[in-house]
């Protein structure tokens, strides 16, 4: 029996509802089994997984690996450059006067002390005005000293006396100058080291005015290590007072230089400073133009926890290690430093008695099972 649509918005609600009752009772009803059945296969899917996930892992075998036990060690942030060896001082000896070589006493390779002659210009020109100087200077004492008399005796004037008195000061510069000419006809070492190279040669005709070097001489009992440093390192370097360097043409041998001079500006278009060590050289063993490494040491870092870099694996802009912990290997992000040799300094990340992987680390994931196969406190003990 079919009842007549009701006029008001309320009976129109109530209407509408009784006649579809049976629709939403079933629709209630498949929505209650579809949410039943969807926890079903949700707790099912999940139990499932982890079946899988344990049936994996009893499927594939512990991986082999080596660990290295963590221990504070001594780092050193230091900086290997290569250099030259100079002479302490480079001095070439020329002539002061002019005049022909005569005679010349020494050879290349010859060590010279301080003093000693080492050629000899031709000295009869010299010889000559210097005869003629010391006349002059006795005549001008005989001038002087007859005018005094005259003048004590009232026959000469002063101004005669005082014309006599400078007569006698310029013959004697003269003497002076003439006695200086002719000393400097022996042409004498002016410190002592090693004739490294000889110009001149008997019979050379020398010009004071425009000198030609007649022997070079190298102090070789101190040498510089001279050595370029990057604009990055000079506030460094500048702290140091001592530092190694080793000498490859004396088969490797290291020797303490004193750190003697740090230029304030590069000498380069490359930003290098030029730094001089001072090394002792008593049985001149070290030559100029021999190369040299020199080890400088920025920073010492006590107790600092290292690894080798090859331990280190760099993903995705990341920088991890794997720990081994009870067979099981867990990954560790961390921070490194500088490095002394193949050992990098660790900042962050990682303590003092972690087991790091050192082989095999790169075939494991985190939380995947591992077989200790050698575990060392050292890394030396892997060394051959």
């Amino acid at each position: 029996m079919n009842h007549p649509e009701p006029k008001t918005l309320r009976g129109k609600i109530l209407w509408f509802f009784l006649n579809n009752l049976l629709g939403f009772l079933f629709i209630l009803l498949l929505l209650g089994v579809a949410l039943f059945l969807g926890e079903k296969i949700k707790a099912k899917k999940i139990l499932l997984e982890e079946e899988l996930k344990a049936a994996s892992a009893g499927s594939v075998p512990a991986i082999n690996v080596v660990t290295l036990k963590l221990q504070p060690i001594t780092l050193r942030d230091k900086i290997n450059l290569p250099g030259i060896v100079e002479p302490w001082t480079r001095l070439e000896v020329k002539a002061q006067v002019a005049g022909k070589i005569e005679e010349i006493f020494v050879q290349e390779g010859e060590q010279v002390k301080k003093g000693q002659l080492i050629a000899r210009i031709e000295a009869k020109d010299y010889q000559i005005t210097l005869d003629s100087a010391k006349a002059n200077y006795a005549l001008a004492q005989a001038n002087l000293a007859r005018n005094e008399s005259l003048r004590s005796k009232g026959i000469s004037t002063q101004a005669n006396l005082e014309e006599q008195q400078n007569q006698l000061r310029q013959a004697k510069a003269s003497l002076e100058q003439a006695e200086l000419q002719l000393a400097r006809c022996q042409i004498t070492a002016p410190m002592a080291g090693v004739i490294s190279r000889r110009d001149a040669e008997v019979g050379l005709l020398l010009n004071a005015l425009a000198p030609t070097p007649v022997v070079e001489i190298l102090a070789l009992d101190r040498v510089k290590a001279v050595i370029a440093i990057p604009e990055s390192d000079v506030a460094a370097v500048r702290k140091l007072s001592k530092v190694e360097v080793e000498i490859q043409a004396l088969d490797q041998e290291k020797i303490m230089g004193s750190l003697h001079f740090l230029a304030p500006a590069p000498e380069s278009q490359a930003q290098a400073y030029r730094l001089e060590l001072a090394l002792d050289n008593p049985k001149q063993r070290i030559l100029p133009g021999m190369f040299v490494r020199a080890n400088l040491i920025k920073t010492v870092q006590e107790q600092a926890l290292a690894v080798p870099l090859y331990a280190v694996i760099s993903r995705n802009n990341e920088q991890f290690v794997y720990v081994e912990e009870k067979g099981i290997a867990h990954k560790k992000a961390v921070k490194i430093g500088f490095m002394e040799g193949w050992q990098v300094l660790i900042t962050s990340g990682l303590k003092a008695g972690d087991k790091i992987i050192l082989e095999g680390h790169r075939s494991v994931e985190e939380g995947q099972a591992v077989k200790v196969v050698k575990a060392v406190a050292d890394i030396k003990e892997l060394l051959p």
